[in-house]
Parts: C-alpha cells; sequence; structure tokens
C-alpha cells in the first residue's frame, strides 16, 4: 500500500459548499503548506493522508493532516 497525500478546498456558493479539485502533495508539510497557502481564498479547506491500494484500486479512509474554515459534515471527522 502506498500513502498519498492531498489538500483540497471548497467554495461557498450560494449556501453550498463546492469542492475544488482535491491536489496531490509529495509528503505530508508539502500538503499542510498547500491547504494554508489557499485557505484565505476558501470558505474552508483541508489537507489529508490516504493508503491506497494500487493493486485493487481501493483506498483507506482518509486521515486529516490540517482543517480550516467550513468543511462539509462529516468531512475529516
Amino acid at each position: 500500500m502506498a500513502v498519498m497525500y492531498f489538500s483540497q478546498g471548497f467554495r461557498l456558493k450560494g449556501r453550498k459548499l463546492e469542492p475544488d479539485s482535491p491536489q496531490s502533495a509529495k509528503s505530508p508539510e508539502a500538503a499542510i503548506g498547500a491547504a494554508e497557502r489557499i485557505a484565505p481564498s476558501r470558505a474552508g479547506v483541508w489537507a489529508y493522508s490516504a493508503a491506497i491500494d494500487v493493486e485493487t484500486d481501493s483506498y483507506d479512509e482518509p486521515v486529516v493532516l490540517f482543517r480550516s474554515g467550513t468543511l462539509p459534515p462529516g468531512l475529516g471527522e
């Protein structure tokens, strides 16, 4: 299994949060740094890691590395 790192922002459109595409990073620090950089321009942002089995294309539950602002209910809890 490989561990991958991501950051993702959410924009407020009316009363709904719309997700940006997740951006991959090479390390947990890089994912957190990317999330911190976009946080001022987003309603919410998070950085997370996920263990991925490339042979079966299955993902474990994400592990929250950083979160800020408003996120969809249940995300990364």
